[in-house]
């Protein structure tokens, strides 16, 4: 992972410095609430439903084990409201009732304390924090080199990535110093530092795009012309929220090292011309969709501008690159090959004859790597009794013991809210599956029905329209059955709490959105998103099957949904493949089917959906 240097500890410490001052004066009344407002936000403090919310910076989703430990304290000691706002909050979920199960069960909201939540951004979410604990957290972090620089606002946010980079098979080659070039250069820009809107840039290295780089402002893929020079394809305008659009490619090869040039050259443009006047016209994707071609023409022109005027002042020099990538230490470990063979080959055949919950976490969780005596294993954050990348304090610390045991002290977050391992020695297998397992990592579900995505909704949010936990809840429980789940296959199901499509509904195989209806809680159902991924096919918003539905409905259509895909399907065919097969129509008449009442009516919120 990316060792800091002298400058970067320094910056980092000055910062979180600086912040101190900046809350003091503002506690003294010396600093306005106007002005102390995006000071605050650009070090990643937003204040929610109930309480301020932390979000701390994670390039590339990269964490070493001290990072975790120090996470894991911020959770235990800092991440804990005053007993009269928390029992205020948990009063006021309380009215919004549960969901109630076909088994007569039910869920509701059990609003929690003590830690942290791993977004599809590769961060990490704290949800209460007291403000003024705030600059004490942001010691902690910079004691370990951690942050929130640039988590909110309108500037350049975190840059993410494969969370494989560096170690996938399939890599053309690693992002993540083109990444980290990146960060150096959009940190405290002084031009993009209060641009329309935010602004996220994915950056994938391989072949298949684990980063779904076409739901971005900036999309990069690197890849090799015809003459096998490394260069990237350009995709911008992408997003989610209330209009759905997918980045359009403005260049389908530009020399790696003229990168920042010309990613100076697109924020310029959407510097100058973005909307500035309406808040839901302000993003990138907005003006790409609006002008088209003449955008396209505007940045080639303000890139030979860059080149030739300026004399191309971001070019990325060798030895530039170099330096960055020297950054990222690989581990030394140490592999018997031959004995690593033999182990493997027993592993495996172990798995297939004597376990079949060992043999469905190799096939699930373990995935290849570029050394053959590795493994990237993916710990499972998707379980019954809470929400979807949630982690407490012991969690942490677990995840830091395990990091250190098995794969040289580092973990990633990854886009699924769940964490991976990439150094892990194939021999080491067995005994880091029963000690992930005796965590509650070890569950064999990734990529299934159960390893969804969700924000945290209406529990937190105080954009939300609807809660995504309990819905989150209601389907795990009805699905725990793991027979059932590897039956069904690879689905992807998202979950978001309102419009601005934090749970990536719109990329879902199976979207789910909240919506407000009369001030109660409704949920729109679409089908066929697709992330980009080498399974979903090309990045593609899902469609709605109709009106919305009550919460109660919602598990009651989903099993409508999978009941239609086993009966439509052909041999091992997946849910997505079924879908696009068939045509949306059985699964829509389905899930419709499934309404408690006949009578329902579109709320006006989902019409863009």
């Amino acid at each position: 992972m990316y060792q800091y240097t002298e400058f970067d500890r320094q910056f980092v410490k000055a910062r979180a410095a600086q912040f101190r001052d900046q809350l003091t004066r503002w506690q003294a009344g010396q600093l306005p609430e106007d002005e102390f407002r995006p000071l605050r936000l650009q070090n990643g403090w937003y204040v929610q439903r109930y309480a301020p919310m932390l979000r701390v910076a994670v390039p590339y989703g990269e964490l070493s084990s001290a990072q975790l430990r120090v996470l894991a304290i911020i959770a235990r000691d800092y991440d804990q409201p005053n007993a009269a706002l928390f029992n205020e909050a948990q009063a006021t979920q309380d009215k919004l009732g549960p969901v109630n199960l076909k088994n007569g069960l039910s869920v509701s909201s059990r609003l929690t304390t003590g830690y942290a939540h791993f977004t599809t951004r590769q961060n990490v979410q704290y949800n209460w924090i007291p403000l003024d604990k705030s600059a004490d957290v942001m010691d902690l972090l910079a004691s370990v080199n951690m942050h929130g620089i640039q988590t909110s606002g309108n500037c350049i946010r975190n840059i993410t990535s494969d969370e494989r980079a560096g170690i996938a098979v399939d890599e053309i080659a690693d992002p993540r110093p083109f990444g980290e070039i990146m960060r150096q250069w959009s940190t405290l820009h002084p031009e993009f530092a209060f641009l329309p809107r935010k602004f996220k840039i994915a950056i994938s290295g391989a072949r298949e795009d684990r980063a779904a780089i076409g739901w971005h402002d900036v999309g990069l893929q690197l890849l090799r012309n015809a003459e096998g020079e490394l260069g990237f394809k350009v995709l911008v305008g992408g997003g989610m929220g209330r209009t759905p659009i997918i980045g359009t490619v403005i260049r389908e090869f530009l020399p790696w090292n003229q990168i920042m040039n010309y990613l100076e050259a697109v924020v310029r443009v959407y510097n100058r011309y973005g909307r500035r006047d309406n808040i839901y016209k302000a993003r990138i994707k907005i003006l790409v969709k609006a002008e088209g071609q003449r955008y396209i023409d505007d940045v080639e022109a303000e890139y030979q501008q860059i080149m030739e005027h300026d004399g191309g002042p971001h070019t990325i020099t060798q030895a530039e690159y170099d330096r960055v990538a020297a950054c990222f230490v690989a581990p030394t470990l140490s592999c018997d090959r031959k004995d690593a063979d033999a182990k493997i080959a027993h592993i495996l055949r172990a798995a297939a004859e004597d376990d079949v919950e060992f043999g469905r976490w190799l096939q699930q969780n373990v995935a290849p790597h570029q050394n053959p005596d590795l493994r990237a294993v993916t710990l499972s954050f998707k379980r019954l009794g809470q929400a979807p990348g949630d982690a407490t304090a012991a969690q942490l610390d677990i995840a830091a013991d395990l990091a250190e045991r098995f794969s040289a002290g580092e973990v990633r977050v990854t886009h699924e809210q769940n964490l991976l391992l990439p150094w892990v020695r194939c021999d080491e297998l067995p005994e880091l599956w029963r000690a992930a397992r005796k965590a509650g990592f070890a569950k064999p579900n990734i990529r299934l029905l159960t390893d969804m995505i969700a924000c945290p909704g209406g529990d937190f949010c105080s954009l939300a329209n609807a809660r995504s936990i309990p819905i989150a809840e209601a389907i795990t429980e009805r699905f725990q059955d793991l027979d059932e789940l590897h039956d069904l296959g690879e689905i992807d199901l998202h979950i978001s709490g309102c419009i601005n499509s934090c749970g990536h509904h719109h990329s879902g195989h199976i979207g789910i959105l909240g919506v407000d209806k009369d001030g109660k809680e409704w949920y729109q159902v679409s089908l066929g998103g697709s992330d980009g991924s080498t399974l979903s096919g090309p990045a593609v918003p899902g469609k709605a099957v109709g009106p919305s539905f009550s919460a109660a409905e919602v598990p009651e259509v989903i099993e409508a949904v999978l009941e239609t895909y086993r009966q439509q399907r052909e041999g091992r065919e997946t849910f997505i493949a079924t879908l696009r097969r068939v045509g949306a129509e059985p699964f829509k008449t389905a899930a419709n089917g499934a309404r408690f009442s006949a009578t329902r009516t579109e709320p006006a919120e989902t019409s863009a959906a």
